[in-house]
This record gives C-alpha cells, structure tokens and sequence, in this order.
C-alpha cells in the first residue's frame, strides 16, 4: 500500500513538472528554476541557505539554478552588509511581470488535479500530504546532517 501511495504522489510531481517545463519555455526558464523564482519573489533577501531549506534541495542545486536565473535576469543578488560571504537574493522587474503567470499556471494545475473533489477532500488531501511533508521533513534533516 504505501509504495502505491508514494507513487501515486511522484506521479502527479512529475506530471506537473513536466508541465511546467514546457510551459515555462517560452519565458526561459528552465528545469524547475520557476520553483526558486517564485520563493524569490514572495520572500525578496532571502539566502542561498534559507532557499535551499525551504525548497529541500542541496546548496549545489540552488546554486546552479540561481546562476541561470542571474544570467536571464530574473535575480539580482546584494551582498549582505555584516558577513561579505553571505548573499541575498532579489527578484527584478522582469521577475515580478512573470510572478503572476507562474502564479496563475500553479493554480491551473491545482484545479486540474483537484477536478470533481469537494472542498472537504481538497482540505483532506492538503492535510495528509502536509502531515506526510513534515514527517518525512524530520528523516531528511537527519540523514543531510549525517551526511558532511
């Protein structure tokens, strides 16, 4: 049962990413950086640590992505004026004129996904996978703490 469920989760994760990837083609952005540009724009000066805690990818990733978003122009990033090695990143006005398209596609996927659900199962399902998130959160931190 529980292997069904896992896969069933990929399943709409890679459906979705796969989506967006064609869709976000058209406006440059490539494997999975409109997930970085969109935590930029709603937490502008966030780090490259913070960013990489909040999306659960290692600091490499977020680098990578980050370096083609500068490259495109959709981030800027200031130096932080206490610790010279620390980094904040911004997003520009080419940034916040695609936020909302992003914004608007994620919700078409949800309401896709979310077809014939009533608000009580849309909430249900929320809850779950929050609760499976956290749960699998605490074995993630664990195992990226042993790892250097």
């Amino acid at each position: 049962m529980t292997s069904k469920i896992l896969r069933e989760v990929g399943t709409v994760a890679r459906c979705i990413q796969s989506i967006s990837d064609i869709t976000y083609r058209e406006i440059k952005l490539q494997r999975g950086q409109f997930i970085f540009l969109t935590r930029i724009c709603e937490q502008p000066g966030i780090n490259l640590i913070d960013l990489s805690q909040v999306l659960k990818v290692d600091k490499t990733t977020t680098t990578k992505a980050i370096q083609k978003l500068l490259e495109e122009n959709y981030v800027q990033r200031k130096r932080d004026n206490a610790d010279k090695r620390m980094w904040h990143l911004y997003p520009t006005g080419k940034a916040a004129e695609i936020y909302p398209y992003i914004i608007n596609e994620e919700n078409r996927n949800i309401d896709v996904c979310f077809a014939g659900f009533s608000q009580e199962e849309k909430e249900m399902v929320y809850h779950l996978v929050k609760r499976m998130g956290e749960n699998i959160e605490q074995n993630w931190k664990t195992l990226k703490n042993n790892q250097g």
